[in-house]
């Protein structure tokens, strides 16, 4: 498949003209023109960057790639030895960031609530998702799915207070624990995001509510693992995930 052909194949399906992100979307650097073999990871590290040679793949997609808003510009360092290793191999690398974490089937969001058996019931701020439980579940209870779900022992915190049954849910996927504030507003019993920040813990105390930190890394893994299902089942290419471990 041609390579900017398979850009706009995965722009379309994830909408992406719509989202102002913090990064590209799509190609961000050209390689091959023709694309056989891909590989899909979370995030464009020199361990996947290794991989992606040692395969003699054409292209990697990822969910957070490169050209942040706000980064320094130079090409140094780190910086330096990611892009010369795409250019010298000739690797097409390509990033979705945002439409990854809320297109309503294979993305991130959709993923956290497939994982854990919610559903969903809408939407709050510009990127979570409300939703319940299918059955009412405690607080350690949940903790033990999230656990075997993604892989990692969650960071969970809650009030003197809180509900003994966890129903209403509100999440965001990554580094959404700001969000904890709005989800607030519509009365949910839990909020389960990626990152956690010094003051959340006091929020999900003060406020009476349950707060699981699923880890960034874990809660965005599953959304690059669907679209590397439907690229390779859709349009029979050679594709492969590969999960490079972080536990943050």
């Amino acid at each position: 498949m041609n390579n900017f052909i398979l850009e706009y194949i995965i722009n379309k399906k994830l909408n992406s003209k719509r989202f102002n992100d913090f990064s590209p979307n799509g190609l961000q650097i050209e390689g091959c023109s023709q694309v056989k073999k891909i590989i899909f990871g979370v995030t464009a590290c020199q361990k996947l960057l290794d991989y992606t040679v040692k395969t003699k793949s054409h292209a990697l997609i990822v969910h957070h790639g490169y050209f942040w808003k706000g980064e320094n510009k130079s090409i140094v360092g780190m910086k330096k030895n990611r892009i010369k290793t795409i250019l010298v191999n000739n690797i097409n690398l390509y990033s979705w960031h945002l439409p990854l974490d809320v297109h309503p089937k294979i993305g991130n969001n959709a993923q956290i609530a497939k994982k854990l058996n919610i559903k969903i019931l809408g939407s709050f701020s510009k990127f979570g998702l409300l939703g319940k439980f299918k059955k009412h579940i405690s607080g350690n209870e949940l903790y033990k799915l999230i656990q075997k779900k993604f892989g990692k022992k969650p960071i969970y915190c809650y009030g003197d207070n809180s509900p003994k049954k966890i129903n209403t849910v509100a999440w965001c996927s990554g580094k959404g624990q700001s969000y904890i504030y709005e989800a607030l507003n519509f009365q949910v019993d839990a909020y389960i995001t990626g990152e956690i920040s010094e003051d959340t813990m006091h929020c999900a105390n003060e406020n009476n509510i349950h707060f699981f930190s699923i880890g960034h890394h874990a809660s965005e893994k599953f959304g690059i693992l669907e679209l590397n299902n439907w690229i390779r089942e859709k349009y029979n290419l050679e594709c492969k995930f590969v999960d490079i471990n972080n536990p943050a």
